[in-house]
């Protein structure tokens, strides 16, 4: 690796101490380092990223990390996250151990691996990717909204319920976790569907095949009201849906690459970061 680009959240490191640090470290090994343009929206500027890049270094916490796995998107640079947050999923290198972290970067000492992303397409030119999850929710008035489910085109379910998280493995020990769905082992190719608050009995998590396609259409208000959602990406670039809508998800035709330095398994990181939760 000779040209690095580091990200950072200013809310985590305002006065760039963490980040200086990164920069000074990579370039006293002999290596170029690069600082990403933000706007005034705290976003990466995509036209600022420059096109030959090795290893993206994240500095935040995971929010951080899923913001910047979407803007590279398509780009194939692997990432390392430098844990300025609390839980650190992805974000596996602690502040305290940034120096030793890139010494392993320079002597080649780390493993890459493929985390599976999310592709959702809908009305009025809608596009996007998610790393963690795709979540159709109600909007406005506090009631339930109904969710059609189809896979690869064939009807399976209709849910009343507060929302639907489409989530990937990654995601799964996100809000999929807090609405009651399983974990599941990060690596895998699955896509995995649960129903927010479901208003019946069917209200179980179903998981899929990651080539699969699912299709989440907004149903008619039982008054014959235009009904009223919402989609969002990661928690972010939250959009209007109405009754009829229909969005299509599935896998993503690239992956986001994280560097992976510990050979620690997820079942170990999972278990020290939710004890006492």
């Amino acid at each position: 690796m000779e040209r690095f680009y580091i990200i950072t959240n200013y809310a985590k490191d305002e006065d760039y101490r963490i980040t200086t640090r990164i920069k000074e470290c990579i370039e006293s090994c002999g290596k170029t380092c690069i600082l990403c343009q933000k706007d005034d929206y705290e976003k990466i500027r995509p036209e600022t990223i420059p096109n030959q890049i090795d290893c993206a270094l994240v500095v935040g916490g995971d929010g951080t990390f899923i913001q910047a796995s979407r803007t590279l998107f398509g780009r194939e640079i692997p990432m390392l996250g430098i844990n300025m947050g609390t839980l650190g999923y992805l974000t596996e290198v602690e502040v305290q151990n940034v120096e030793r972290a890139i010494e392993q970067l320079m002597t080649g000492n780390y493993a890459i691996e493929n985390r599976m992303m999310l592709y959702g397409s809908g009305p009025n030119q809608m596009r996007d990717v998610a790393l963690n999850d795709i979540v159709v929710t109600r909007s406005g008035l506090m009631k339930i909204i109904q969710i059609n489910l189809y896979v690869n085109g064939e009807f399976l379910n209709s849910y009343k319920a507060d929302g639907i998280i489409i989530s990937t493995p990654t995601g799964s020990t996100a809000y999929n976790l807090s609405a009651g769905g399983p974990i599941v082992e990060p690596r895998a190719s699955l896509i995995v569907v649960t129903p927010i608050c479901s208003h019946g009995l069917n209200s179980r998590s179903i998981v899929f095949s990651g080539d699969d396609e699912i299709v989440i259409e907004i149903g008619a208000h039982r008054a014959g009201q235009c009904e009223e959602a919402a989609i969002s990406f990661d928690g972010a670039d939250v959009i209007p849906l109405h009754t009829g809508d229909r969005v299509r998800i599935k896998k993503a035709w690239e992956t986001a690459k994280i560097v992976k330095l510990s050979k620690i398994s997820f079942l170990e990181t999972m278990r020290e970061k939710m004890k006492g939760n």
